[in-house]
C-alpha cells in the first residue's frame, strides 16, 4: 500500500509538471502572436488592442452582477404581476435597481453556496459604488493622457484594476464595506480609460480611417456578451472567487501585450516601417502637436461647436440608457415577456449595435477618402442613422400593440442604428480639436452620464399609477424627442472643422519663432553667398595646373 504522504507528493509533482507544460505551450503561443504582430501594420494591432481594451474595462465591470447572484443566498421570488396583453402570464418583474451601461440582462443557472447574508440595499450599493467616482475620473482621464501618454494611464489603470480585482474575495470576506471601497476605486480606475483611448486615437488614425479606429470602441459590448457567458460555467465549476481570479490574470496578460505593441505616437513606435509612420503623419499633418499644457478651458466653453457636440452625445447616452432600462421594463409590464429570460435574445441589440457600428464606420471611411462629402455633412447625415431613426423607433414601439416579436425587433433596430455614432458624437471631438480629444470627450461624458439618472425618474414618474400603453406612451415620447431634438440642435450649430484653439496659443507662437529663426538663417546663408561672390569677383584666385 502506498504511504498517503508520498501519494501527496506525487498528486504535487503532477500538477506541477502540468502546469510546467502549460507554461511552456503558452509562452510558445505568446511568442508566435508577437512575431505575427511584426508582420502586420502596427494601426491593424492598434485597432484590436483598442477593441480589447474595451474589453477587458467591461469584463471587470460587469462580473460582480452575475458573481453576486453565487456569493448570496437567492430566495426564489416569483412576484407576479399582470402584463396589459396577456393577464394569464406570470412575469418575474424584478425591477432593474443598477444598470451597468451595455450589459446583457442574461442570468446564470442557479448558483448555490452563497456564503453572504447581504441585503438588496448592499448589493446594489456594491454595484453602485463603482460609478460613484467614475464620471470625475472620466472628466480627468483625457486631460492625463494628454500629458502623460494614453500609453501609461491606460496600462497603470488596468494593471491597477486587475489588482484590485483580485483582491475583491479577500475583500468581501472583510466586510461588504471593504468590497464597496474596492469597487469604488475600480471605478475611479476604469473611468480614465476611454479618454485615454480616444487620445490614442487622435494620435494614430489618419482621418480617412478614424471610423475604423471609434468602432473598436464598441469591443465592450462584445466583452460584455462574453462574459456573462463565459462566467456561468466558472462560478459552477470553481465557485465564485475564481469569477474574479480569471479576469484578473487575463489582464495582466493583455497589460502585457499592450505594453509591446502600444505606443503613444506614430513616431515613438520602434517596429513600425518608415512607409508607415510617413503615411500617418502626413495624413495627421499639423494637427496633432504633443502639448503639456493646460487645455484653453475658456475657448473650450464657450465654443458653440462643442455646446453643440456635447448635446448630440447627451442625446445619445440619454437614449442608450433609455433603451436599455426602459425597453425590457415596457415589454415585461406590457406585453408580459422578460426579454432577461430569453437567452440570445437579450443580447441581440447590443450585438447589433456592434455589427452595424463596424459597418458605418467603414462606410464613413469610404465616403471621406473618396471626398465624396465634407468632414461636417458626415457627421451631421448620418445623426439621421445614429439618433433621429432610433427616436422614431422608440415611438412606434409604443404602437406595435401585443405583438412581443415586432417589440423586440423595434428595440434590436433601434439599438443597431445608433451604432452610426461612431461618425457622429463618438467622433467629432476628434475633428474639433484632436489635440484635446480625450479633454473634450471627457467633459461630454461627464455631462452625458447624467442621462442615466434621468431616465429612470421619468419612468416612474409616468407609470406611477400602472403599466398599460396609455401610461407608457408619454415615456416614450420624451425619450425619442430628446433623442431627435438633440440631433436637430447638432445639425444647425455643429461642424466637423477644427477649431483654432486646437492649437494653443504658445503652441502658435512658438510655431512663429520657428519660422523667424528659419527665415533668420536663410537670410544668413543669402548674405555670406553674396559676400563670397562678391570676393571672388574682387579677388579672382589663380588656378595653377601641373603639366
Amino acid at each position: 500500500m502506498i504511504p498517503p504522504t508520498l501519494l501527496n507528493l506525487n498528486l504535487l509533482q503532477a500538477i506541477a509538471t502540468l502546469i510546467k507544460l502549460a507554461a511552456k505551450k503558452l509562452f510558445r503561443f505568446i511568442l508566435i502572436i508577437l512575431k505575427f504582430s511584426d508582420v502586420v501594420p502596427v494601426r491593424f494591432n492598434l485597432w484590436l488592442m483598442l477593441f480589447t481594451s474595451c474589453w477587458v474595462v467591461y469584463m471587470l465591470r460587469v462580473n460582480m452582477s452575475l458573481n453576486l447572484i453565487a456569493m448570496v443566498p437567492q430566495p426564489a421570488r416569483n412576484i407576479s404581476s399582470r402584463s396589459q396583453c396577456n393577464t394569464d402570464n406570470e412575469v418575474l418583474n424584478e425591477s432593474l435597481r443598477h444598470v451597468d451601461i451595455p450589459e446583457i440582462r442574461e442570468a446564470p443557472r442557479q448558483i448555490g453556496g452563497g456564503s453572504f447574508n447581504w441585503s438588496k440595499d448592499q448589493q446594489a450599493t456594491i454595484l453602485g459604488s463603482y460609478f460613484w467616482c467614475y464620471p470625475i475620473t472620466s472628466l480627468v482621464g483625457g486631460m492625463a493622457a494628454e500629458r502623460w501618454g494614453p500609453r501609461y494611464v491606460v496600462l497603470v489603470t488596468s494593471l491597477a484594476s486587475a489588482v484590485l480585482t483580485i483582491i475583491s474575495p479577500a475583500a468581501a470576506r472583510l466586510d461588504y464595506i471593504a468590497l464597496v471601497i474596492v469597487r469604488f476605486f475600480l471605478g475611479c480606475a476604469g473611468g480614465f480609460i476611454y479618454p485615454a483611448l480616444h487620445v490614442l486615437v487622435a494620435r494614430w488614425a489618419p482621418p480617412a480611417e478614424k471610423g475604423k479606429f471609434v468602432s473598436a470602441m464598441m469591443g465592450g459590448t462584445l466583452g460584455t456578451v462574453v462574459t456573462w457567458s463565459l462566467t456561468g460555467p466558472l462560478l459552477e465549476k470553481f465557485g465564485w472567487a475564481s469569477a474574479f481570479y480569471v479576469p484578473a490574470g487575463l489582464t495582466f496578460i493583455w497589460c502585457g501585450f499592450w505594453w509591446y505593441l502600444v505606443a503613444d505616437t506614430p513616431s515613438e513606435h520602434p517596429r513600425i516601417s518608415v512607409a508607415e509612420r510617413k503615411y500617418i503623419i502626413d495624413a495627421l499633418g499639423d494637427k496633432i502637436k504633443k502639448s503639456k499644457g493646460m487645455p484653453p478651458f475658456k475657448s473650450i466653453c464657450t465654443s458653440l461647436p462643442f455646446l453643440a457636440m456635447i448635446v448630440l452625445h447627451f442625446g445619445n447616452l440619454w437614449g442608450l440608457y433609455f433603451i436599455m432600462t426602459v425597453g425590457p421594463k415596457f415589454v415585461s409590464s406590457v406585453l408580459g415577456f422578460e426579454l432577461a429570460a430569453a437567452g440570445i435574445i437579450s443580447a441581440l441589440p447590443y450585438l447589433a449595435r456592434l455589427f452595424l457600428a463596424t459597418i458605418f464606420g467603414a462606410v464613413g471611411d469610404c465616403i471621406l477618402s473618396r471626398k465624396l462629402m465634407s468632414t461636417t455633412l458626415i457627421r451631421k447625415f448620418f445623426c439621421l442613422f445614429s439618433h433621429i431613426i432610433p427616436g422614431v423607433l422608440l415611438v412606434l414601439l409604443v404602437y406595435t400593440g401585443c405583438n412581443t416579436a415586432l417589440s423586440v425587433t423595434m428595440i434590436t433596430m433601434s439599438m443597431g442604428f445608433n451604432g452610426a455614432a461612431t461618425l457622429t458624437n463618438l467622433q467629432n471631438h476628434q475633428d474639433l480639436a484632436p489635440n484635446y480629444a480625450g479633454t473634450l470627450y471627457g467633459i461630454a461624458n461627464f455631462i452625458g452620464s447624467t442621462a442615466g439618472f434621468f431616465t429612470p425618474m421619468i419612468t416612474a414618474y409616468f407609470t406611477r399609477t400602472g403599466d398599460n400603453f396609455e401610461q407608457w406612451r408619454p415615456v416614450f415620447f420624451v425619450g425619442a424627442s430628446v433623442y431627435i431634438v438633440s440631433a436637430i440642435f447638432f445639425i444647425l450649430f455643429g461642424t466637423g472643422n477644427t477649431q483654432d484653439w486646437n492649437i494653443s496659443s504658445k503652441d502658435q507662437d512658438g510655431g512663429k519663432e520657428e519660422k523667424v529663426k528659419d527665415d533668420d538663417q536663410n537670410d544668413m546663408n543669402d548674405t555670406s553667398r553674396q559676400n563670397y561672390i562678391k570676393d571672388l569677383k574682387e579677388n579672382p584666385t589663380s588656378i595653377t595646373t601641373r603639366t
